[in-house]
């Protein structure tokens, strides 16, 4: 049986970036399903062609991709798509809240045709954090622990064992499985393992939700980001 290809609504004002991610996609065998120029557009191609990823820009005329993003994962689905952001700034506070929101992390617009492909395809599996350096500098520079988002399953840690809070900050750190296999001496197996039932005991979708959890409750905070309580 062939499997079904990855199937994507692309959102940007500019039709120039809508056409060069559509023509990189559909060379890399990922279907483009819809398109749109702004966040209203955006939220009605998800509902009509149900992707399985939807690239967002963040700055769009009206409704913007930070709103759109709220409105697609606050919408009943059996799976709701994996949202990336679309950027000129990797630093850009809209970013952060997009991914306390629930956006699975984000692309700079300038990325590389194999870069966003691959993001795509990563994104896809809920192995996302796409990139992990660079989304733990967003969390450290905008997070505020004292203020509410709207990432609320996450709040409560109590659930978690003594190992699960010790991955959970080393994944706040921007570790990957492997560096965590090693520096933990387990196996990537168990690690998976353990980042699956982190995953499902907060109620988050990826890690890049796990990472802006470990800030905002204070398991970690700027400037010691193995703090452990």
């Amino acid at each position: 049986m062939t499997a079904q290809p990855l199937r994507v609504v692309v959102a940007d004002d500019q039709a120039l970036v809508r056409t060069g991610f559509r023509l990189i996609l559909e060379s890399e065998g990922i279907e483009v399903v819809g398109e749109a120029e702004d966040g209203e557009q955006a939220v009605a191609a998800v509902r009509r062609t149900g992707p399985d990823v939807v690239l967002m820009d963040i700055r769009m005329p009206g409704l913007d991709g930070l709103e759109a993003t709220r409105r697609i994962l606050a919408a009943p689905a059996q799976e709701p798509p994996r949202i990336i952001m679309l950027t000129t700034f990797d630093l850009d506070h809209y970013v952060y809240a997009a991914m306390a929101a629930g956006a699975s992390g984000f692309l700079l617009k300038d990325v590389t045709p194999e870069h966003l492909a691959a993001a795509v395809r990563l994104v896809r599996t809920g192995d996302a954090l796409l990139a992990p350096a660079i989304t733990r500098r967003l969390v450290e520079r905008f997070a505020r622990p004292d203020t509410p988002t709207a990432a609320a399953p996450h709040r409560e840690l109590g659930t978690l064992t003594p190992r699960e809070l010790e991955v959970t900050a080393l994944l706040a750190r921007g570790l990957s499985n492997a560096e965590l296999a090693a520096g933990l001496q387990l196996s990537e197996a168990t690690v998976k393992t353990h980042v699956a039932r982190i995953l499902g005991k907060l109620g988050l979708r990826d890690r890049a939700q796990v990472v802006v959890a470990a800030y905002e409750t204070g398991l970690v905070s700027v400037g010691s980001a193995d703090r452990r309580r």
